[in-house]
């Protein structure tokens, strides 16, 4: 027995490693290429599922979907309940399976979380190395399609729908656009052929586009040489959003700090600039921009005001950095005695919490955490204490202005209403710079 045990157990053994060893030598599938034949057979580890392994043998005249997640992607997630429900819709016209590269050990450990079992339903694939080496991707959700044994097309999740898949299953023409998604960590769009030049240094690249990029995620990246930004790229974003991380940058270079209270929009129509990008559909996915805007190394200093201008260049608004008297609230000491100077210990930033409580912590953490929002007051809040040091603050309560003031008071602090020259981001439509000329004549 122990023979036969040990000759069962040595060709299971050498039979997952021929077939590592396959996989290990299979170029990724491009469009209208057909699966290799070992695919359907290959064990698959599942995870939520009565069987710990599959094959897909039994699925290979369905249309097959893969999606490709991870137990960090909140999107991901989202799109489970989603995919269960299509599921159901099609019954065995379908597969969706979903697929990461993540351990057994690592899923089941998510999906026995608050949060994860939520999405305990979802059948998952784990340990995935055959299909991530057939289909690489970058990013998360990513979605394969597969029909008749062939890669039909790859998308992102937002295109899995009741009316795409109908298409594909009965043979109409297909409204899927494909997603292959692009590096974000060289110029974007910039030809794969431009690395072969050995005896070129790129100086400068600006890629500027209105509309969303499939290919692309929601986010940004930098181009940085030894500590150094030369160039800023953000994708798929709102012009709001571009401005905010452009303003940050200015106003730190001026020695000051950007908060939502510091912003002047006059847009006649503040929805074309400033919206919720997590909701996608034909219009907002309209008006969102990508730009990648690179300039010589030594110029670093400048990356953010040329871009700022470029973007003024060429979209219907400008924005500038003006100084304006503006009504604020400024923080004050009322008396010469010391009650704030932390004892030390471990920091703690808990403010606008209830109760607040901040140890160890500077003043600009709470002037920050103030101007974050509109909640205790829409006037912009500076500190004029001349504090230095870090402090110790309690409070029961801060959810109005008058409460804040009653509680600071006791630390000799006082919020106090006046007028400063305060540098303000200022957006305007383009032609409101004559319109405000003419009114005044």
């Amino acid at each position: 027995m122990k023979n036969i045990f040990c000759r069962g157990f040595l060709s299971l053994a050498f039979t997952l490693v021929a077939a590592a060893t396959s996989f290990a030598q299979t170029k990724p599938l491009k469009i209208g290429e057909n699966l290799p034949e070992n695919v359907w057979s290959t064990p698959l580890q599942l995870v939520n599922h009565s069987q710990k392994t599959i094959t897909l043998n039994q699925d290979k005249d369905k249309l097959i979907l893969l999606d490709f997640w991870a137990t960090w992607c909140s999107s991901c997630l989202l799109n489970f309940p989603k995919m269960e429900e299509l599921q159901k819709q099609f019954g065995d016209k379908i597969k969706i399976l979903a697929v990461t590269d993540q351990s057994r050990v690592v899923l089941e450990k998510f999906f026995a979380t608050t949060n994860g079992k939520r999405y305990d339903k979802t059948i998952s694939v784990a340990d995935d190395k055959m299909f991530h080496q057939l289909f690489p991707h970058k990013g998360v959700p990513y979605i394969v399609w597969i029909k008749d044994g062939k890669l039909l097309n790859t998308t992102d999740s937002d295109q899995v729908t009741a009316t795409a898949i109908s298409e594909i299953i009965e043979n109409k023409q297909s409204s899927l656009q494909t997603v292959t998604q692009i590096d974000k960590t060289r110029p974007l769009l910039l030809s794969e052929n431009y690395d072969f030049e050995m005896n070129t240094v790129l100086q400068s690249y600006i890629f500027f586009s209105k509309g969303r990029i499939r290919a692309l995620d929601y986010g940004t990246w930098f181009h940085r040489d030894k500590g150094k930004t030369y160039g800023r790229q953000f994708t798929n974003k709102s012009l709001m959003e571009i401005y905010s991380s452009i303003g940050y940058e200015l106003f730190e270079q001026k020695g000051d700090v950007l908060s939502v209270k510091r912003f002047i929009n006059t847009v006649k129509k503040p929805s074309d600039i400033d919206f919720n990008t997590n909701i996608t559909n034909k219009e907002t996915d309209a008006k969102l921009y990508s730009i990648d805007f690179i300039v010589p190394k030594a110029q670093s200093d400048s990356l953010y005001s040329k871009m700022l201008s470029f973007i003024n260049e060429n979209t219907p608004y400008t924005v500038s950095l003006e100084k304006r008297v503006t009504p604020c609230l400024v923080l004050k000491r009322t008396s010469g005695k010391d009650k704030i100077a932390s004892k030390g210990g471990i920091l703690i930033d808990g403010f606008l919490k209830t109760p607040s409580v901040m140890q160890n912590a500077t003043l600009a953490y709470m002037i920050s955490a103030l101007n974050a929002n509109n909640n205790t007051s829409s006037l912009p809040i500076i500190d004029e204490t001349g504090y230095k040091g870090n402090v110790d603050l309690h409070f029961s309560n801060v959810k109005d202005l008058k409460t804040l003031q009653k509680e600071l008071a006791q630390y000799d602090l006082a919020l106090e209403q006046t007028e400063r020259l305060l540098l303000m981001l200022v957006i305007k439509d383009k032609g409101s710079e004559k319109r405000e000329v003419q009114s005044w004549k």
